[in-house]
């Protein structure tokens, strides 16, 4: 959509919008307040490049990546772009310490930690060496301790989102969480896939947000055509999370568009359960089973294209992915509709009245 305001209007909304993402901004060293979600096989040097070239901040996505792997990943994205980007590490990866050195020796600017609550330790080392550490805050209790612990800035990330989820709203946490925590940046993440959205964000005291499934079908992606056009053709409806279905053998929630894949897996947690109160299985064992089900899931999906046996992680805004586009137009079309609506604030126009 092309969105065009009065040269009056614009430089009014684009200083109200400077303001409102200045702290991001200035966090992330970028022109603009979005960051990349972290999308493992997806978030590679092409797709962070990209967005950080575009005026955002790219992340890498370490996933599994052995340390060899991630130094070659952030030579190869220096090699692409000039500007900030950060790394997303798992917590509970086994070589995180190596990892951590990987980011150190090759001065990446921020480091993302995911996938549980970091250790002190963890953040401490990142910071004296250099980089900024981001968390991801799931609840306010958890953020007030990431704060304590040292984190220099926080993402908050709803269950509207892709891949592996918590239970509470994108906009619940926001009310909970940003009128409380003022010491650090706060990016905003899950659900978002507009402009407008990011706006209400600001507005409620965020400095930024994050968007990961607006991106994926995004020129410089690699994700495989298959994979593209899955979410070409989905709606927000689609994007479903994983279901257990037995408290014993907790599932960590993933949302993905559903598939012959997440039919199957509900199938292979009812074989799982029926081995197990038959005395086939004991339950370390069986659990073993049940979250090992998608290893390599998703590198199918994405890279091999199979679309029915993969894992389609996608966050419920993958209905608002309506073509393959550069990223820089994405990018583009996120300020030109934030612009818009801060316009509207003070034209009182309905939306859509400035298209």
């Amino acid at each position: 959509m092309n969105i065009t305001l009065p040269p009056q209007e614009h430089g009014a909304a684009r200083s109200r919008l400077e303001a409102l993402w200045a702290r991001g901004r200035e966090f992330l060293g970028t022109d603009l307040a979005i960051m990349g979600g972290a999308m493992s096989w997806v978030s590679e040097r092409n797709l962070v490049a990209a967005i950080s070239n575009g005026g955002g901040f790219g992340v890498i996505a370490c996933g599994a990546m052995m340390p060899a792997r991630l130094d070659e990943e952030i030579e190869a994205t220096f090699a692409l772009t000039h500007k900030p980007f950060g790394v997303n590490l798992i917590t509970m990866h086994p070589e995180l310490d190596a990892l951590i050195d990987v980011c150190l020796a090759r001065k990446v600017s921020h480091v993302v930690l995911a996938g549980g609550l970091p250790p002190a330790a963890a953040i401490k080392r990142i910071k004296d060496g250099g980089p900024k550490v981001v968390c991801f805050a799931p609840a306010l209790v958890l953020a007030k301790k990431l704060v304590r612990s040292g984190a220099d800035a926080l993402v908050i990330e709803g269950m509207e989102a892709g891949g592996h989820i918590g239970p509470v709203a994108t906009s619940v946490l926001a009310q909970e969480i940003l009128p409380e925590i003022t010491q650090v940046p706060i990016f905003v993440a899950g659900g978002i896939g507009r402009g407008e959205a990011i706006v209400s964000y600001l507005e409620m005291g965020a400095s930024g947000a994050q968007l990961g499934t607006r991106f994926v079908c995004a020129t410089e992606s690699i994700a495989h055509p298959a994979f593209k056009k899955a979410f070409l053709r989905a709606d927000a409806r689609d994007a479903i999370p994983s279901v257990q279905l037995d408290p014993r053998f907790p599932v960590i929630p993933v949302r993905a568009l559903q598939n012959e894949g997440t039919r199957n897996f509900t199938e292979k947690q009812r074989e799982v359960i029926a081995r197990v109160d038959s005395g086939e299985l004991d339950a370390k064992a069986a659990q073993l089973e049940i979250e090992h089900f998608w290893a390599g899931a998703l590198r199918r999906a994405v890279i091999d294209g199979d679309i029915e046996g993969g894992s389609l992680m996608a966050g419920q805004s993958v209905g608002m992915v309506k073509r393959e586009e550069p990223t820089a137009e994405i990018l583009a079309e996120l300020v030109a509709q934030a612009e818009a609506a801060l316009a509207r604030r003070w034209t009182h126009q309905p939306a859509g009245a400035l298209a």
